[in-house]
């Protein structure tokens, strides 16, 4: 059940709260998509302290949908190449409109592609 309540909040909110490792103390409000009744975000900066970057060191995490916190690992999908097209889709359905179509348009060039995370709920 949490799961579907996860996925439904992340489909109808333009941002969701990332915390990225057990370190993290704030949630950072990101862009996520459901592709195939799975999380994925992409990373627009490229900083060394990046959530992506903190990921690979610690998978471990947590999802903020409003007042609910989900724990999560986080991973490069394996199947990634074959999703690509998806998520690229599901990104420029959701955000690709007014102020938010420079930067979807942006997040589905390659070097944000490489940039993919899928999050797991634990």
């Amino acid at each position: 059940m949490k799961k579907q309540a996860a996925l439904h909040y992340i489909h109808t909110h333009n941002l969701t709260g990332l915390k990225a490792g057990k370190e993290r103390v704030n949630f950072l409000e990101i862009w996520m998509v459901v592709v195939e009744n799975r999380i994925f975000a992409r990373s627009w900066g490229f900083a060394e302290k990046s959530w992506y970057n903190t990921f690979l060191q610690d998978e471990q995490g947590q999802l903020k949908c409003g007042t609910e916190v989900y724990d999560i690992k986080a991973r490069i999908p394996a199947d990634l190449e074959r999703l690509t097209p998806a998520i690229n889709q599901a990104y420029l359905d959701k955000y690709n409109s007014g102020e938010n179509a420079f930067y979807a348009r942006g997040i589905v060039e390659p070097q944000h592609i490489e940039k993919t995370m899928e999050f797991v709920l634990l």
